[in-house]
């Protein structure tokens, strides 16, 4: 697809379709590469996505044990 630079200030722009953007999901901002002489548009990365979905607690009793237990609905005094 053939698409023509667009004047915006001191710098150009690319009008991407909305067509396009639909289907790489790309929001309102992008991650801007240079490779070689290609520049590549990509959607950003969400950091930390799905990195505690593997997570697996390991409890152990010993520990739990020692966990304080609130036994009461009393105000704390200062």
């Amino acid at each position: 697809m053939r698409i023509n630079l667009v004047k915006i200030g001191n710098s150009k722009g690319v009008i991407i379709p909305a067509a396009i953007l639909a289907s790489c999901g790309l929001k309102d901002a992008v991650e801007l590469q240079i490779k070689g002489k290609k520049l590549v548009i990509e959607a950003l990365k969400q950091p930390r996505m799905g990195w505690f979905e593997d997570y697996q607690p390991e409890h152990d009793e010993a520990v739990l044990d020692t966990i304080p237990v609130d036994e009461g609905d009393d105000e704390w005094v200062w």
